[in-house]
């Protein structure tokens, strides 16, 4: 029987109605699109999930919560004004104003959908009326299941009984009631909140956390959450009683109040309590004051402002405290009653290509973030092991282009070890890289630019010998007679004293041929020109490094060189081999004023197979390789058809003729013990091995050119199985007087981490310097870690050894940690 027709159809039997039986499809036009509403009524006016505080103003933790996947986007469907009924049997009383819908109900509309064993609506009374297995899915997902639903038609007023809600993003809530009244305020009775799945096994099994309220009431217009009564559960078992406690409702990202408090302990200042209030002041800026109470110092206040404009967002974040008890941290800069500090940081952009920004920070003394534990450095455990020795202020501007990148900044370093007039302050420095989108000549051609200009007040010497270092014979304030003992055979000069400009700019071209044999030929030019302006102050022992003075230089370097490549492919059935000879032949001139000048980007050279085929071998713009080098090696790589892969590559390179630049002792003998400063360097290789997914094993060497011996070893291996996983990585390096390591180094670093149960994690990591066979770093900690819940414990402790029999603590960390998914999360740190 068509359902459209029964619509028009009137009933003459005595009762005044007329049934229509067996399934039927219906058509309802748009007067009766309020009825989805009226079923949505209770939860699809606000979401009844907790929420946390702020998400920029929350606690960050070592360990995170399992990561779900994405939302799908869920197109909302146009509004029709039509919904459609399935049912069983839809019954009309005309009499008495009533639709019914009975067995299996289904409504459909807008994308939403309610299920039910029947629906009654009262036209009188313009009530609905649900019973029986209601299921309400809306178009964002949650689902909404209930005994039975009784609502107004404008959503004002009515009642749930034995709700319970499942919400897209997992997490859960039920209660025996629910009662909504006055259009805002939804009362649930016995309610219960969760974000933890429940059982598989055992559905009917208490989550592993959840919260019991007595009564939960959810304020639609203010969007909160109020809990009345509630208790804490832990496995079903009551751990905390809270008579009253309120949270921001879900569909609130940031809202005004208290966040958790955190606990910190140090014996500088005894215990402290964080208690951060969050101030949401408009929706696009917001204050966190966060006073740290201390029982010896009295109360430290903090405060972050933070604001996000259309192109970008910026914040302020500054600290005061005036200290009871000065004397607890010693002598200056400590020991003083007021101290604080004040950073700031922000980023804009300008297009699509282009970003502005700044990060800057002013402090009463260098010692007060790392006494207070504040701000960056503070590491992921909580604790101030290795700390910074500079805190950068700086202003840049960055453009990234499709094959071009500029970077332009200017900075200024707070030293944070009292040695401010040794640290330069830089303005500006500037770079620029860009790769031509045609080809030259059949080749590809780049260039870059790079501009420097630093100032310094003071020069910066290291000792390099044991009587320097114990004398203090590079110390202008130590030193008997500065002038004599201030040399290059005790000291390295790290940095100048005045100001320091040079610009340089350099263009490449390459071009690769194959010819019938399989043999790649790779012609390469470049020239290069630095202009360096330097005007070096006359300070004691600074003209034995430099002369002093105003200097003006043009260095120009010229490059030709051609590389050969010919690879020899050999395919098995399990594998595939590639043995790839190697040959490079670089022709240029000496280095111009080798050695003459200031050195302040390029101190640090490792020789090794990643730059055994680099043309200029220098880590910066300060050092450029100079006279005529070979390069020659071979690399082989096998590809396993089962998986996995082995590489090796083993080469030496050659001083042909000129001045070797790697031999010339600069102001910080760069690269004089590098390997490469006899006519035939060192031999350099390296292995990977990688059978597997679970294994990886890789080696890098460098071995004598005369006796094979071990000038630098580094070996490491790792293993990630299902459970557990392991790392060791072994170094051996050979002394190197002439940069200060008077010694051999060599020590081992392990660490590791076992799921001991599904959820379980133990991990830890130590440091044994095998030459003094002293364990100087260990860390140690466990974790629980699932989609709803974090509990993590870490101790961290380092040792710095004065002597082989009394090793002195440097510093130890304890760091505890607690979360709850969307309702909570907080942490304690002791040192």
């Amino acid at each position: 029987m068509a359902a459209v027709a029964a619509l028009q159809e009137r009933s003459s039997s005595a009762f005044g109605r007329r049934a229509f039986a067996r399934r039927n499809r219906i058509r309802l036009p748009a007067a009766c699109g309020p009825v989805v509403g009226i079923l949505l009524g209770l939860l699809l006016a606000g979401s009844l999930e907790l929420a946390t505080a702020p998400t920029a103003s929350a606690q960050s933790f070592v360990y995170t919560y399992n990561p779900r996947p994405p939302k799908p986007v869920t197109a909302r469907p146009a509004n029709d004004g039509q919904m459609l009924v399935q049912a069983n049997e839809v019954d009309y009383d005309y009499n008495n104003s009533r639709v019914s819908a009975v067995g299996n109900v289904q409504l459909f509309y807008n994308g939403t959908s309610v299920e039910a064993d029947k629906v009654i609506y009262d036209q009188k009374t313009k009530r609905l009326h649900a019973e029986g297995n209601i299921r309400l899915t809306d178009v964002d997902g949650k689902i909404t299941y209930a005994s039975i639903l009784d609502l107004s038609d404008d959503y004002r007023d009515g009642f749930v009984d034995s709700l319970r809600v499942d919400t897209a993003d997992s997490t859960h809530m039920a209660a025996s009631r629910a009662d909504r009244s006055s259009g805002n305020y939804t009362v649930f009775e016995n309610g219960v909140y969760t974000a933890c799945a429940p059982c598989k096994d055992d559905p009917q099994k208490p989550p592993l956390w959840q919260v019991k309220g007595m009564r939960i009431i959810h304020d639609q217009i203010n969007k909160m959450l109020y809990f009345e009564n509630a208790q804490l559960e832990f496995f079903g078992v009551p751990l905390a009683y809270i008579p009253y406690f309120s949270a921001p409702d879900p569909t609130v990202k940031r809202k005004t109040g208290f966040l958790m408090p955190s606990y910190t302990t140090s014996s500088s200042y005894g215990f402290g309590v964080e208690t951060p209030f969050y101030w949401a002041i408009a929706p696009d800026y917001d204050l966190t004051f966060n006073p740290r109470f201390t029982t010896q110092q009295g109360v430290l206040f903090q405060g972050e402002f933070r604001q996000r404009l259309i192109d970008g967002a910026y914040q302020i974040r500054a600290a005061g405290i005036d200290q009871l008890d000065p004397g607890a941290f010693g002598s200056l800069p400590g020991d003083r009653r007021f101290r604080g500090d004040v950073e700031t940081k922000g980023e804009f952009a300008l297009n699509d290509k282009w970003v502005w920004g700044w990060e800057g920070v002013a402090l009463s003394d260098i010692q007060f973030l790392q006494d207070y534990r504040l701000s960056v450095y503070q590491d992921a455990f909580g604790s101030f092991l290795a700390l910074p020795t500079e805190a950068p202020s700086q202003l840049y501007l960055t453009g990234v282009g499709n094959r071009s990148y500029f970077d332009a900044r200017t900075i200024y370093y707070l030293s944070l070890s009292g040695n401010q007039s040794q640290v330069p302050v830089i303005w500006p420095v500037i770079d620029y890289s860009n790769v031509i989108n045609h080809s030259v000549l059949g080749g590809e051609v780049s260039y870059k630019t790079n501009f420097t200009n630093l100032t310094r007040d003071e020069a910066v010497f290291d000792p390099i010998n044991a009587v320097a270092a114990a004398t203090g014979a590079c110390s202008v304030l130590t030193s008997a007679d500065p002038a004599k003992s201030i040399v290059p055979a005790n000291c390295l000069m790290r940095g100048m004293p005045g100001t320091y400009t040079r610009a340089t700019g350099e263009v490449n071209w390459r071009r690769s041929f194959t010819d019938s044999a399989g043999e790649i030929w790779t012609p390469f030019a470049s020239v290069r020109a630095d202009a360096i302006n330097a005007s070096i102050s006359n300070q004691p022992g600074v003209s034995n490094f430099l002369p002093v003075g105003d200097t003006e230089a043009l260095r120009v370097m010229p490059t030709v060189g051609l590389e050969y490549r010919y690879p020899f492919i050999n395919v098995q059935p399990w594998g595939t081999t590639t043995v790839e000879p190697i040959a490079q032949v670089i022709i240029r001139p000496n280095e111009p004023y080798a050695g003459k000048l200031p050195n302040e980007d390029a101190q640090s050279m490792t020789f090794d197979t990643s730059n055994l085929f680099s043309v200029d071998k220098f880590s910066g713009y300060d050092r450029v390789e100079g006279g005529g080098r070979a390069n020659a090696g071979v690399q082989a790589t096998t590809q396993f058809d089962r998986g996995g892969a082995i590489t090796a590559v083993f080469g030496e390179s050659y001083q042909l003729f000129g001045l070797n630049s790697f031999a010339v002792h600069d102001v910080t003998n760069t690269a004089v013990d590098s390997g490469l400063q006899t006519p035939l360097s060192d031999y350099v290789a390296s292995l990977s091995y990688s059978p597997n997914k679970v294994f990886t094993f890789s080696t890098r060497a460098r071995f004598d050119q005369a006796t094979w011996n071990v000038q630098r070893f580094e070996a490491e291996g790792r293993a990630n199985f299902d459970r557990w996983s392991v790392s060791v990585l072994y170094g051996d390096y050979a002394a190197q007087p002439d940069i200060g390591f008077l010694t051999r180094r060599e020590g081992i670093l392990v660490s590791g981490s076992v799921k001991v149960a599904s959820n379980w994690v133990a991990s830890g990591a130590a440091r044994w310097d095998l030459v003094a066979n002293q364990i100087n770093q260990y860390v140690v900690g466990a974790g629980y870690v699932d989609d709803c819940f974090v509990l993590a414990a870490n101790y961290v402790t380092s040792f710095s050894y004065a002597t082989t029999t009394s090793p002195p603590i440097l510093g130890h960390a304890f760091m505890l940690q607690i979360g709850l998914r969307t309702l909570a999360g907080t942490n304690t740190t002791a040192q």
